[in-house]
C-alpha cells in the first residue's frame, strides 16, 4: 500500500502542469478575456492544448 501511494504521488506530480505552463495560461486566458481557461488543477497535456488554442485566437484576433 505505501508503495502504491509513492507511485501514485509520482505520477500526479508529473502529469500536473509545469509552472512555466501555469503562468503562461493564466496571461493568454487573461489576455483573450477567458479567465476560465486557467485552473491550477488541469494536467501537463490538457494545460498545453489550452495554451495552443488561446494562442491561435489571440493571433486570429490579432489579425484584423
Amino acid at each position: 500500500m505505501q508503495l502504491q501511494r509513492k507511485y501514485d504521488a509520482k505520477v500526479f506530480l508529473m502529469e500536473q502542469m509545469t509552472r512555466a505552463q501555469g503562468l503562461r495560461l493564466k496571461r493568454l486566458s487573461e489576455e483573450a478575456y477567458q479567465p476560465a481557461q486557467y485552473d491550477r488543477s488541469l494536467s501537463s497535456t490538457e494545460a498545453a492544448h489550452r495554451i495552443q488554442v488561446l494562442e491561435a485566437e489571440i493571433e486570429l484576433a490579432n489579425s484584423f
